[in-house]
């Protein structure tokens, strides 16, 4: 049986989700910029025995909408019924799926891919059961050297997850955007995710959604103060470890900042005791080195995680006439936005 979760009972979905965008936290989040959060349980005589969150996006200047179900088990005929009807009552053209399940555990019910992924099919995923020494051995001798270099250089990472490393965190943030022409949510969007599930001291729980901010510092000879050169957000859920967000400056990149703050962060998941380290996205097993993307990919491939592929992303289509109309219209966004960058 299917039926709404009350919304106050946080442990009825975070005992049931294994991803930071399925946890209660997540959804609270999301409901402060304005998206409509849908949970669902899943019951077996009045016991919830799976549960998932379901997003609603409304499309500008239209009374249609968009759903938006990521990372949650592969769905079920019962649950794709019950979808169909949500997307029926709240308007939607149709709702993307991205399940959170690896490539060949397909759906056996016809979906449409989708027209526009959210998520990359693929990622990174380091085992952080490893000694130290077991993980320093799986990196590439670049990846090793360039660490060392960091060390040498004296660069520090702290964490620090105060309001003013956030603006730091963000004024890196656009200066990595602007350098990389890539496009990223907004100060709001940034600042109210960072407000919501930010870390504070002593609230450390399993079934927990929580984030934490590192810096890299670095203090030139030719300076007084210290130089931020690196800021990342990251993830704890569970027994893992995420790496949603990075920034980075250009000055003083020959101290391999970045390159420290990985390492930083790998053995936080390790003190931690956490099992895995997904770091958020990678391309595929042969990336092309023309593609914007191939400089994140080859920095993450450096640290030795396992590449997994996921089953991909899907539409479940509940108006067909709209959804041929969205799919043209947003191709034509993404050449205006291309040519725009």
């Amino acid at each position: 049986m299917i039926k709404d979760i009350n919304i106050s009972n946080k442990n009825d979905l975070n005992s049931f989700t294994n991803h930071p965008l399925q946890s209660f936290e997540w959804g609270e989040f999301r409901k402060k910029t304005g998206v409509k959060v849908i949970r669902i349980g899943l019951y077996n005589k009045d016991k919830v025995v799976s549960a998932f969150q379901l997003t609603i996006h409304k499309i500008p200047h239209t009374p249609w909408t968009i759903g938006y179900l990521p990372k949650t088990f592969l769905p079920d005929k019962e649950v794709i019924s019950e979808l169909k009807k949500i997307g029926r009552q709240e308007k939607c053209i149709f709702i993307q799926l991205e399940p959170d399940v690896v490539k060949n555990q397909v759906p056996n019910w016809k979906l449409e891919p989708a027209a526009h992924p959210l998520f990359t099919r693929y990622t990174f995923i380091l085992d952080l059961t490893k000694n130290e020494q077991e993980l320093l051995a799986g990196m590439r001798p670049k990846t090793r050297y360039n660490i060392k270099v960091a060390q040498k250089n004296g660069v520090k990472i702290e964490e620090d997850n105060s309001d003013e490393a956030f603006n730091e965190y963000y004024r890196l943030t656009e200066e990595t955007t602007k350098r990389q022409k890539f496009y990223a949510h907004s100060q709001t969007y940034h600042r109210l995710m960072w407000e919501s599930l930010h870390y504070t001291q002593g609230e450390r729980s399993e079934d927990k959604l929580t984030a934490h901010l590192f810096l890299a510092k670095y203090k030139p000879e030719s300076s007084l103060k210290e130089k931020i050169l690196a800021a990342w957000i990251l993830f704890v859920f569970k027994d893992k470890l995420y790496y949603p967000y990075g920034s980075s400056s250009t000055d003083y990149r020959e101290v391999m900042a970045s390159n420290l703050i990985m390492w930083e962060a790998i053995k936080f998941g390790k003190k931690l005791g956490l099992k895995e380290f997904d770091m958020w996205g990678a391309l595929g097993p042969n990336p092309k080195e023309d593609d914007s993307w191939y400089g994140f990919h080859r920095f993450k491939q450096g640290y030795g995680g396992n590449l997994i592929e996921f089953s991909g992303s899907f539409d479940l289509i509940i108006n067909p006439v709209l959804y041929e109309s969205y799919k043209i219209l947003d191709k034509i966004r993404w050449i205006f936005l291309k040519i725009k960058r």
